[in-house]
């Protein structure tokens, strides 16, 4: 029976710098006998002294921790696929391991071979700063904290309406006359308590802007209104923070990437409108 197997980056120096190799076997054990048998040395990172998978250790078929299975005996079916991930980071460098519940949360990220464990402990270490928890910034919030990064500032000063509840996904029935950054702190941690909501209850203007936008990573603009789009816009662009715009208008929506260094939304509309 031959399977492929996801071999993770450290291990990937044993494999040719493959992130896919075949084994073969009827279960996980013998495809992971197999495999130190085409690639000598991969056992010794894979099992401990006593032929134990160690708890940093995570193997997976289809998506599924062994765990969960039969272990070892999880038996193979043609064209299964099996992956290897080390609570660990994914390069040379040493840093803080994922714990066990954290690899089982981010496990369909870190079977990426474009992201892998390295790629989302980034993602953790990551800072980036939501201006608007409103109907663009609502989603965007919601997705970086199921993706796990590491700190979400939000900057609003509205409180939760009935209106509002049609399309910001951040609040519920129950937060109406809520302030919208408390109410978006809830939720964000409800989904993920991995994830350091940072509110910033304050309108963005040009005393606080310089104060706060370069302590994040990213800037993402979800504001409504012009004033504010451009002053995020020159804050960023002289703070050196990439930033991304987001605006819609009833069936149009825009989203717009801007690098240091490589333009700017002033530089498309320099001017705004009356």
């Amino acid at each position: 029976m031959t399977v492929k197997v996801y071999i993770p980056t450290p291990f990937r120096k044993l494999t040719g710098n493959r992130a896919y190799v075949e084994a073969d076997g009827k279960d996980v054990g013998e495809v992971l006998q197999d495999l130190d048998r085409r690639y000598p040395g991969l056992r010794g990172l894979i099992f401990d002294e006593r032929s134990e998978i160690p708890a940093h250790i995570n193997i997976y078929v289809n998506n599924k921790e062994i765990s969960a299975l039969q272990g070892t005996q999880t038996p193979l079916q043609e064209g299964d696929e099996v992956a290897v991930i080390p609570a660990i980071a994914g390069g040379e460098s040493a840093a803080r391991p994922l714990t066990p519940e954290q690899v089982t949360r981010y496990s369909r990220h870190i079977i990426m071979p474009q992201v892998g464990p390295s790629g989302q402990r980034k993602i953790m270490e990551s800072k980036v700063l939501i201006v608007g928890a409103g109907g663009l910034g609502s989603p965007v919030a919601v997705y970086l904290a199921l993706a796990g990064v590491g700190t979400i500032g939000l900057v609003d000063f509205d409180v939760v309406d009935l209106s509002n509840l049609q399309r910001q996904i951040l609040h519920q029935n129950d937060d109406v006359g809520k302030r919208k950054v408390v109410s978006a702190k809830e939720t964000l941690n409800a989904y993920n308590p991995d994830v350091n909501v940072v509110i910033h209850e304050e309108p963005l203007t040009s005393e606080n802007a310089m104060e706060i936008i370069p302590q994040y990573d990213i800037i993402v603009n979800g504001a409504d209104n012009f004033a504010t789009r451009y002053l995020v816009n020159d804050a960023s662009y002289m703070a050196g923070k990439p930033l991304v715009d987001g605006s819609i208008l009833l069936f149009e929506g825009q989203a717009t990437t801007y690098l240091p260094g490589r333009g700017c939304y002033r530089c498309l509309f320099p001017s705004p409108p009356p």
